[in-house]
């Protein structure tokens, strides 16, 4: 049977209604706007009022239309009137400051100067105290730097009739750090993405706001899958970010620490590897660690390879990867493996800039006389560079003191006639013997196809030469 309009109101006049006390925060939906005030459903038997001035917003504009809810403090209750706010501010005397502190009411006070143990805060007409230590959730390096701020604070203690009043915005931070972190838990667990606003950075990541008062850190080795970046190159305080949820861990005392990712909030770059590399790719990279063995390449943002000491060059023998780069330094390299299961690339430099040998044995023929540049001298025999990454051996049992002091006297860097002996490709390896003597004056139009007069012939020519 249907009940009547009549009997419905009358049955919901006759449902409890929550009492109002001062410093309850209740949540109240709007039902009149008004030129100064604005009314409240609070869900009590009588509706509550609000300056519209409390509502405005930062650049003092008032959005609120009826039905919108609001989040308010009761600050007092007379003559049948209830009054809401955000805070108490303005003019009052102690007993107003007294129900703010026994209501849990957010004061609003203005930081006049700092003092022994921390400030002295102008709070409704009357001076409190706030320590250091209370006057932000983190330590505070330039307590001046807050003179002058106007802030909401918790009224700690009253004593001696208002004349010794401590204040708090720790306290309230705190408070609402709990509230907005029970409210996040409710709705978020460990894996899940959320979004969040990047607070500040720091040397070993970058704090980042995931609801109101509560912050997360993102390490620095979660802000990205590039190894080479630092916080503020991945982003900036005010930035909105996607993180990923790690863990919420318990301190105590009322303190947790909530781990975030960056990087795992977005794809592994190494999913893209097989469909984006191949062996035998040439790509560019950034050098980002040196080891004893080697350097690290970053190929792509989370992909690093690996060039070994002895893929560096064919110009020159590299001892240590410091004698050819630097950490930074931007490097062509080619992928010659790719093991996607241990996560590993490895890459050459040398390879990537060409191989001198390719092709040589058409450079070079048995018996050709060309020039050469003393590299180095070992008791065994002269090392001699024909050009970049090409160094051949003149052995010392092809040297004869009497009739090469020229060569025995030369230092590195200077300039020897040689004929190419051997080449062997598959050991990289040539030998050289010492160019005759009309050779080495003439040595651009020798042709390898001519015969050697060997040691005979070269005789019976210094022989003529002298009756000449």
């Amino acid at each position: 049977m249907e009940q009547s309009f009549a009997e419905l109101f009358a049955a919901s006049e006759m449902e409890p209604k929550p009492e109002l006390r001062v410093g309850d925060r209740i949540t109240g939906r709007v039902i009149t706007v008004g030129e100064e005030l604005v009314y409240v459903d609070t869900g009590a038997k009588i509706d509550a009022v609000v300056d519209k001035n409390e509502l405005a917003d930062k650049d003092g504009g008032f959005s609120l239309r009826e039905g919108d809810e609001v989040e308010l403090f009761v600050v007092s209750r007379q003559a049948g009137e209830v009054r809401l706010a955000r805070t108490m501010s303005g003019e009052g005397g102690a007993e107003q400051l007294q129900d703010a502190m026994e209501g849990g009411i957010p004061v609003e006070g203005r930081i006049k100067e700092t003092c022994k143990g921390g400030f002295r805060v102008s709070v409704q007409g009357k001076t409190a105290f706030c320590p250091l230590s209370q006057v932000n959730s983190r330590p505070v390096v330039d307590p001046e730097a807050l003179v002058g701020e106007t802030l909401l604070f918790l009224v700690t203690r009253i004593e001696e009739r208002g004349r010794n009043i401590v204040v708090s915005r720790r306290a309230l931070l705190d408070r609402d750090q709990a509230e907005s972190l029970a409210a996040f838990m409710k709705q978020a667990k460990p894996g899940d993405i959320v979004q969040g606003t990047v607070t500040r950075l720091a040397p070993f990541g970058a704090f980042v706001e995931i609801a109101p008062g509560l912050e997360g850190l993102v390490h620095i080795s979660e802000l990205s899958w590039s190894r080479a970046l630092a916080p503020e190159d991945v982003a900036a305080p005010g930035d909105t970010v996607t993180v990923k949820f790690l863990k919420m861990e318990d301190q105590g005392k009322g303190r947790v620490r909530i781990e975030l990712s960056m990087k795992q909030a977005l794809r592994d770059p190494w999913d893209e590897v097989s469909g984006k590399y191949q062996v035998g790719d040439i790509v560019q990279g950034t050098v980002t660690r040196l080891a004893p063995f080697g350097a690290f390449v970053e190929i792509a943002p989370g992909i690093e390879g690996l060039v070994h000491v002895s893929e560096m060059s064919y110009l020159k023998r590299v001892h240590r990867p410091e004698e050819v780069m630097t950490s930074g330094d931007n490097v062509p390299v080619m992928i010659k493996t790719i093991d996607l299961d241990a996560r590993r690339i490895g890459l050459s430099m040398r390879d990537a800039e060409g191989d001198p040998w390719e092709g040589l044995a058409e450079r070079y023929t048995k018996g050709q006389v060309v020039q050469g540049v003393l590299e180095k001298r070992e008791s065994f025999g002269l090392f001699i560079r024909l050009e970049p990454g090409v160094v051949g051996l003149l052995p010392g049992s092809r040297l004869e003191s009497g009739e090469n002091e020229a060569v025995f006297k030369a230092r590195s860097g200077d300039t020897i006639a040689v004929t190419i002996d051997v080449i062997d490709m598959d050991k990289r390896r040539i030998s050289l013997a010492l160019a005759e003597a009309n050779h080495s004056e003439d040595w651009r139009g020798h042709s390898p196809q001519e015969k050697e007069l060997g040691v005979l012939g070269a005789e019976l020519q210094r022989a003529m030469r002298k009756k000449q």
